[in-house]
């Protein structure tokens, strides 16, 4: 064991705990049993089989209310490992659920058994006839595929508010619409073809002109069955038309019975069943979809009226008008979306009985918009609009940013109200649909209802298409709380089906949640037929039991997640996965939403059981010692929570006091220590890498791979000792060189101005001179303590810096210029909770800008581009996210460069730093998608401004990534 390995314990809650009823028993804690797991691995190898308990309670939760914990995961890479897992099942007498996301609110993603997650190995999208269509596999999110189709003009027809992290898969077997979907552009309507395997491990391909052939030679029986399905089906001329009515509205309720209408022959039936099977049917391992157009001409408005009902009466106006969405929100929706960034304040102040709605046209061309935007003031005339806060326009506007803010205080219904529930509480979504021309009515009826069953209102949804959602709290550990959620679901469910002739589910899929209430609202023969095609399809009930069909009526009732609390900073979490697919770590250990979940079962957990000392055992690499500490997942979460500052808390926790002093000792000697660090590098040239590998490579072992860095080879020379020389007389702002920037110099290949003389040059040619303090030297934006949780190395340097820049600045008068984005981010804001209470005065008084936006606001316009390299590939780092700065950098890169590339796949590269070189793995991991993309193809220049985010990059694509600054000054180099 390295000398200094933290010891777990350091991180076991201190709160006084009793079991949960719903815990993981102590018989799990060595998690996957044999012989599972052993045939498991020696069927897939390894590296596809998860089973440490700690991997099984990861996978357990999602977005849902619902918690089941598998016995095993595994991870299949291709086809040929589902039909292997398929094969297994059968013959074993085992189950099977796919999991993508776990972005689905009603447990579709869960699993008891085998769990089979299809996220990791199953992205990418190629692009078809010039953007017309799109071959999407499953794990791809729906954010990524718009990514990349944006560039052609074109778009998805779903549109769910979890675009960020559901994925295609998902989207697809639930028939996710979203805000402007509908009837008519679900996947359902786009889907122009599927290859999927079914459960006996037959893989049919939609498109392939024989694929009729092929299914009736593999499995005639099946399609026998199924062409008699819809004989019978079409024999019933009432049926027919009860099937043809409930798609006439919003409708995820049950399997699509319109399929055996629409399909003429067994596979084009089959496809029309695959889309809302929720996995139950087969897997989806790819789809073309039928793109749209991308409109780009918006005109939105966000209009206020007195009540919910007084909203929904104007919908109809709307509609008629063109609007492509019309979304509506109560006021407890509107309070509660303070907590989203952007978001007015004093919408916390709307009266409870205050109701808006969203409506948003789209057009291609400027005549289309001037069209759209008479026909939505006609439609407003005469409307009860209400101005009950400043902020409050009831204005239709094309400004963006004002669109964007409409759009994220909306898509944060779910994440925003649940982050604001009573702590301890478990959320569910619920989502129905009734004919628009009886929204109003629905509304009162459901507020009422709230009222009488005890629960909040909170109200949102598609109110075009007359679909709305709602929100229930209760505690699932109450058997009080969990029978007050029964019997409102009962009432719930008669009035949608009986006054309305609603769907139960309009957009979020059966799942386990409304399973029980199938039969109500399809009624016993079109049940039945949906049983029967299940029958005919996976004979032998091997995917996804239960999830769909449950003749049970408390099954909705079963498996209802307790919510304990947990750190403050996490306890609003409501498990939906927005943070995912921005966290470096996704496919390495654990996301956000895992590092939660984990520490919730701990706290299920009786203090010392052998669970909770199996996750303790996990947790610290897993979770803590591989979190980025980028905090994406801040920006990534609606109501942001920030995973990887209680990350930073965690590695403070494990810190000795010895450690504590000595990092604070670092602090306060860092002028020697910078000093020394730039002689090592130095002397590293002359040493060699192999040696130094050596080296490093034994130290970690012998201390810690956490404390000690590996040398790596991408590892570029010393920085030159001395900064160039400039002049506090007549600067137009102070220069600050990170410290990273006087330690490290550019790029091994690079023939030119360092970075700091490239800042100088091309500022003095701007007429806007920089001046370098003196005194630079042992100062630093303490970054390097707070990533690490060294709190008392942390305060040192933060007013030291602070202290500094107040005098550089001569007291805030002229600008601080920081030439890394993380050393800017840290100087300007996470220095602040650090400070004493004289120097956050002081620090309140400065202006801290970032080098980019430095030259693009302050430079660009006064610079005379000589000259441009070809095209440009762009590192946007998660700094620049933090900061806003990310347009900036493609500005100065735009002056450089012809063409500039921001690649899809760009994310954290999870360098932050030095864990790069504590953890290489973890940064392989990041960059492995961004780095393929960024090598499909060569490009002139590899742009960035963050020298160890361009070392992680480098390292990833083989290339040398440089500072766009110095691209700026060659560009106007005389």
């Amino acid at each position: 064991m390295p000398l200094l390995e933290p010891k777990p314990e350091a991180l076991r809650p201190g709160a006084a705990r009793s079991a949960s009823h719903d815990r993981v028993l102590d018989s799990r804690a060595a998690g996957t049993p044999e012989p599972l797991r052993g045939e498991l691995t020696a069927l897939l190898g390894p590296e596809k089989v998860l089973w440490k308990v700690s991997d099984l309670v990861k996978y357990a939760s999602d977005a849902s209310p619902y918690r089941f914990v598998p016995q095993v995961v595994v991870v299949p890479e291709d086809i040929d490992d589902l039909s292997a897992i398929l094969s297994y099942a059968h013959g074993k007498g085992r189950e099977v659920v796919f999991r993508a996301a776990g972005t689905s609110l009603n447990g579709q993603a869960q699993g008891e058994d085998i769990l089979v997650d299809v996220r990791h190995h199953w992205t990418g999208i190629e692009v078809l006839d010039d953007g017309a269509q799109a071959r999407i596999r499953p794990g791809t999110t729906v954010m990524r595929a718009n990514a990349t189709l944006a560039r052609y003009g074109r778009l998805l027809g779903p549109d769910p508010a979890s675009a960020i992290a559901c994925t295609i898969g998902g989207v697809v077997a639930n028939n996710a619409s979203g805000m402007t979907a509908g009837t008519t552009r679900n996947s359902y309507r786009t889907v122009s073809s599927l290859t999927f395997v079914l459960p006996s491990g037959t893989v049919v391909d939609t498109a392939d002109p024989a694929a009729d052939e092929l299914l009736a030679h593999a499995e005639p029986r099946l399609c026998e069955e199924l062409l008699a399905l819809k004989a019978e089906i079409e024999a019933d001329a009432e049926l027919t038309a009860r099937i043809r009515a409930k798609y006439e509205i919003k409708n995820t309720n049950g399997y699509r019975l319109d399929a055996f209408l629409d399909g003429s022959t067994p596979v084009q039936i089959l496809r029309g069943l695959m889309v809302g099977s929720e996995g139950t049917f087969g897997f989806i391992s790819e789809v073309v979809f039928d793109t749209l157009p991308l409109d780009r001409k918006v005109s939105s408005a966000l209009l206020f009226f007195p009540s919910l009902t007084a909203a929904a009466a104007a919908v109809p106006r709307f509609n008629e008008a063109g609007a492509i969405a019309v979304e509506l929100m109560d006021g407890n929706t509107l309070r509660a979306s303070v907590s989203v960034q952007g978001v007015p304040a004093d919408w916390a102040e709307l009266p409870k009985e205050t109701a808006a709605l969203l409506v948003e046209f789209r057009a291609p061309d400027e005549p289309g918009q001037e069209a759209y935007e008479r026909a939505a003031a006609a439609a407003v005339k005469g409307l009860d609009l209400v101005a009950p806060v400043a902020s409050v326009t009831n204005e239709f506007t094309r400004e963006t940013k004002a669109i964007s803010g409409y759009w994220k205080a909306r898509k944060a219904f779910v994440t925003a109200v649940g982050g604001s529930r009573p702590s301890g509480t478990t959320l569910i979504t619920e989502d129905f649909a009734v004919p628009p021309s009886q929204l109003a009515d629905a509304c009162e009826s459901l507020l009422r209802l709230q009222a009488e069953h005890g629960f909040d209102a909170a109200v949102a949804g598609h109110a075009a298409h007359g679909n709305l959602h709602f929100l229930l709290a209760f505690d699932a550990a109450k058997p009080s709380d969990v029978d007050r959620y029964a019997a409102f679901m009962d009432d719930f469910c008669r009035l949608t089906v009986e006054r309305f002739d609603g769907s139960l589910k309009a957009e979020h899929a059966t799942g386990r949640n409304i399973a029980p209430f199938l039969e109500l609202e399809w009624g016993p023969k079109a049940t039945e037929l949906m049983w029967r095609t299940k029958q005919v399809i996976d004979p032998d009930g091997v995917l996804a039991p239960r999830i769909v069909l449950d003749r049970d009526p408390k099954a909705h009732l079963r498996g209802l997640k307790t919510i304990p609390e947990v750190e403050l900073i996490a306890d609003p979490c409501i498990e939906c996965g927005f943070c995912e697919p921005t966290c470096p770590s996704e496919d390495l250990t654990t996301t956000p939403r895992q590092r939660i979940v984990l520490r919730r079962e701990m706290m299920r957990q009786p203090n010392g059981s052998p669970v909770e000392t199996e996750l303790l055992d996990a947790y610290g690499y897993d979770a803590v010692d591989t979190c980025a500490g980028d905090s994406t997942c801040k920006l990534a979460c609606p109501v942001g929570i920030d995973t990887g500052a209680m990350m930073k808390d965690f590695r403070h926790q494990r810190h000795s006091p010895r450690e504590e002093r000595i990092a604070a000792l670092t602090a306060k000697n860092f002028k020697a220590v910078e000093a020394s660090a730039r002689l090592a590098v130095a002397a590293a040239d002359r040493i060699g890498d192999r040696l130094l590998e050596t080296v490093t490579g034994l130290a970690r072992k012998a201390v810690r791979p956490d404390l000690v860095p590996e040398w790596l080879p991408e590892i570029p020379g010393a920085a030159a000792r001395k900064l160039p020389r400039t002049s506090r007389v007549g600067a137009s702002a102070v220069y600050y060189p990170a410290c990273v920037n006087r330690i490290f110099g550019g790029p091994d290949g690079h023939r030119g101005p360092s970075l700091p003389q490239a800042v100088v040059a091309v500022s003095a040619r701007a007429g806007k001179p920089v001046w370098i303090p003196e005194d630079v030297a042992g100062t630093c934006c303490a970054t390097i303590w707070h990533s690490k949780g060294y709190d008392e190395g942390n305060v040192v340097m933060a007013n030291r810096i602070v202290e500094a820049a107040w005098g550089w600045t001569a007291g805030g008068r002229i600008p601080l210029v920081v030439d890394a984005s993380s050393c800017t981010l840290g100087i300007a804001h996470e220095v602040v909770p650090y400070l004493t209470d004289e120097n956050r005065e002081l620090h309140r008084e400065l202006s801290i800008v970032d080098s980019l936006v430095w030259a693009a606001d302050e430079l660009l316009p006064e610079l005379t581009i000589l000259r441009k390299t070809g095209s440009a590939v762009l590192h946007p780092t998660c700094s620049m996210q933090h900061l806003g700065d990310v347009d900036q950098l493609r500005a100065v890169a735009e002056a450089c460069a012809e063409e500039v590339v921001v690649p899809d796949d760009a994310g954290c590269c999870a360098f932050a730093g030095d864990r790069g070189m504590l953890h290489k793995e973890l940064t392989a991991s990041a960059t492995a998608k961004e780095a393929a993309e960024v090598n499909s193809r060569e490009y002139d220049a590899y742009l960035s401004a963050n020298r160890m985010c361009e070392i992680g990059m480098d390292r990833a694509t083989g290339r040398e990534y440089h500072s766009v600054l110095m691209e700026l000054e060659r560009a106007t180099r005389p």
